[in-house]
Formats: structure tokens, C-alpha cells, sequence
């Protein structure tokens, strides 16, 4: 993701995207809760994670100035509906006020044609921004994955309709991913993709790593994230990233 200084005022495009996307998706859930409840009267199950790494890393960028990163969060499903929201600590260069992004994200993950799809939108919300920043967007979200025996492939589309930062309109991010089970409790993974902005500022990023199930709650995972574009800053070289992840 690209960060710039550059301000300008905050549209209402945002929110009423966010807005009809949210409502959409409440309503096809619901629908579909509906329809599953015929046949698995089953109620909403909650999840809750928490992770410490070495960076927080985001699309190929570090989001923390190559600093560690601390995240909790908290998931609900029902049926094919989900919602959830997000939080980790973060660090921008130039910007000394910023100091977390707070994500929500609603969708349903419906499945046909042999492939489990997720219709998602997903917002992202940062505390402690400069009057006029305009970091806060909102992304419409469509991903596809299908297992193949051990492994997995997938891809994903994201688009905004005014990305992050004031000097950023519609933006879209493609990417393809696959990952791959050698063993019991043994993950290797790995993505590429690419970032198209209004700006002169497109980059492509790709990361790969292992993880391992330490426990039933508890895993470790290691893994490098690249971009092509060293040039547009620190941020975005290359870095070998350590994770430690709980789920309950």
C-alpha cells in the first residue's frame, strides 16, 4: 500500500459504499442463514485470535515501519454469513499520530461449481490521523478457492472505490494464491499479487512461508514478502516476517 502525505477532504463515496455493500450482505445472509437452518439448526459460533509478530506486512508493505506488530480480533459466523473486526498497531512514515488500523468486514461464503467463494466488504479505519489525511477506506471483496487433494488454490479481487490516503481515488488489487499440506501440521503457502492504483504508483508483491500447528490454538509462522517497486521506499523491500498466532 502506498503511503503519502498529500490531503484532501474526505467524500461521502465511502460511506455510502460501505453502506450498501454492508446492507447487501446482511440481507444474503440472512437469506441464506435461512435456508441453512432448514437443514443444520445450528446458532452463531464465535472465534477470537490474537498474534504478535516481528512486522505487520500488507500487501508486500510494512505497516509498521519494520517494527513488531501486536493484533487481535474477533470473528461470527451463522450459516454462510460472517462479520468480523480487526485491530493491530501501526506507523507510517512522515506521520507521527497514526498509531492503529481497526478493521471490519462482513460477506457470506457460499459454495457451487466445486468452488468455496467468499462476497465480501471490508473496511479499514485508522485512529489518530491527520486532520485531512484521508486514510480511511472502504474495499468490495470476491474470492474463489478450491482444494486439489493436499493443496489448495485460490484467487481474490479487491476494488475501492477511494483507496487509502488523499492523494488515491479507485484503486484494485488482484492476486493469486495456493498453499500446499507435506505433512501433519505442516502449511507451506504463498501469494502473488498485484496493486493497481489511480497514481502512477502500481506495484507487484508476492510472499511465501511455512507455518506450523503448534498446538490446537497455537501457530508459528515464517515467511518473506517481496515487492518490485524497492524504490517507493523502505516500506516496501523485502523482509522475512515471524508470527505467532492463538485462536480460540
Amino acid at each position: 500500500m502506498t503511503r503519502k502525505t498529500q490531503l484532501k477532504a474526505s467524500g461521502r463515496n465511502d460511506l455510502w459504499f460501505a453502506g450498501a455493500c454492508l446492507i447487501g450482505l446482511v440481507v444474503w445472509g440472512l437469506a441464506s442463514q435461512a435456508d441453512a437452518q432448514v437443514a443444520e439448526p445450528s446458532g452463531p459460533v464465535i472465534a477470537w485470535n490474537v498474534a504478535v509478530g516481528s512486522d505487520y506486512v500488507f500487501r508486500g508493505v510494512s505497516q509498521t515501519e519494520e517494527d513488531a506488530a501486536i493484533s487481535g480480533g474477533v470473528d461470527l459466523t451463522s450459516g454462510t454469513f460472517y462479520a468480523g473486526a480487526w485491530a493491530s498497531n501501526v506507523a507510517f512514515p512522515g506521520d507521527p499520530d497514526t498509531n492503529a488500523e481497526i478493521d471490519l468486514y462482513a460477506g457470506v461464503r457460499p459454495e457451487f461449481a466445486g468452488w468455496n467463494w467468499d462476497f465480501g466488504a471490508v473496511g479499514y479505519f485508522y485512529t489518530g490521523q491527520p486532520n485531512g489525511a484521508d486514510y480511511d477506506y472502504v474495499e468490495a471483496k470476491v474470492a474463489a478457492s478450491r482444494a486439489i487433494g493436499p493443496a489448495t488454490i485460490g484467487a481474490a479481487v479487491y476494488w475501492s472505490p477511494d483507496f487509502f490516503g488523499a492523494a488515491e481515488d479507485e484503486a484494485t488489487y488482484v492476486e493469486a494464491n495456493a498453499a500446499f499440506s507435506p505433512a501433519d501440521k505442516w502449511t507451506v503457502s504463498g501469494a502473488v499479487g498485484r496493486q493497481f492504483l489511480s497514481s502512477d504508483f502500481d506495484y507487484t508483491t508476492w510472499n511465501l512461508g511455512v507455518a506450523r500447528q503448534l498446538t490446537d490454538n497455537l501457530a508459528l509462522d515464517v515467511r518473506y514478502h517481496d515487492t518490485d517497486e524497492h524504490a517507493f521506499g523502505d516500506i516496501y523491500g523485502s523482509r522475512a516476517v515471524v508470527s505467532l498466532k492463538a485462536a480460540f
